[in-house]
């Protein structure tokens, strides 16, 4: 009974591997095709940023079920680093996180319509996800898709609505200070991917996502249900951990305090 039952975890787990396999291959045939017949900037971008979004949230949604898949829980965090990985790798020019782009508008890198347009396909990617990966699972291929589908809001906060909130703060402003920019593209993935992986250990009080899209696309149905808890704690925390790392980035390239006064 315990080899059967080991055999169907395995079979499970491949299956899941497969489908998110055959997901990022099917964003990169989209993201390929978008690159080279599309050559109006905006809808390109447009296009470009949600299919990497869609990906992520859609990876996402499947890894979520994996998270007690024994040894636990080794199994779960070697998986979100190497799906980290993968999406640093395949989704280079995107950055999937209405944060992230929230950080590029106060930057001055795009301006506020195009950030705007960015956030839209984000969030549009992110729910796209959901519908798509909501659909495989109606098929019931296996039984985690089956009793995944009926769960309804799985109640990712365990904790407090304040302590939440300073979770997803800290950790937002922690994964913004370090995105490691000074390396190459090559061993940046790896040390995101890393630290991705680290806080994602840390903050399972909270899930540690710091992603309002990706938020949304896990967890829908909680914000249904706690509409202003989930977005306060999703949404705003991450939010405020950009600005306050916008902030300090700022306070830290202030030549002298004249100018310091003049940006701020």
């Amino acid at each position: 009974m315990q080899v059967l039952g080991l055999t169907m975890v395995l079979d499970e787990t491949c299956i899941s591997l497969l489908l998110m396999t055959g997901t990022m291959m099917l964003v990169g045939g989209c993201r390929k095709l978008t690159g080279r017949h599309i050559h109006s900037r905006r809808p390109r971008m447009f296009l470009l940023e949600l299919f990497a979004t869609f990906q992520i949230c859609a990876c996402t949604n499947e890894l979520r079920l994996l998270a007690n898949v024994q040894p636990k829980p080794h199994v779960a965090l070697t998986l979100t680093y190497g799906f980290s990985v993968l999406h640093g790798l395949t989704l280079t020019g995107s950055t999937c996180n209405p944060c992230g782009t929230w950080q590029q508008i106060l930057d001055g890198g795009i301006s506020v319509k195009q950030g705007g347009l960015k956030i839209g396909a984000q969030f549009a990617g992110a729910v796209l996800a959901r519908i798509y990966i909501h659909y495989i699972w109606s098929m019931g291929i296996i039984e985690v898709h089956s009793e995944a589908l009926a769960e309804g809001c799985s109640n990712p906060i365990q904790t407090t609505e304040t302590q939440a909130f300073s979770i997803e703060l800290l950790f937002s402003t922690v994964f913004h200070i370090l995105q490691f920019e000074a390396v190459k593209l090559s061993l940046r993935v790896h040390l995101i991917a890393l630290l991705i992986t680290m806080l994602v250990y840390g903050g399972n009080l909270t899930g540690a996502i710091f992603n309002p899209a990706l938020a949304f696309s896990l967890h829908a149905s909680c914000f249904h249900e706690k509409f202003w808890d989930y977005s306060l704690v999703y949404w705003m925390a991450p939010s405020l951990g950009k600005c306050l790392y916008a902030f300090l980035h700022l306070k830290k390239h202030c030549n002298n305090t004249e100018t310091c006064k003049t940006e701020l």
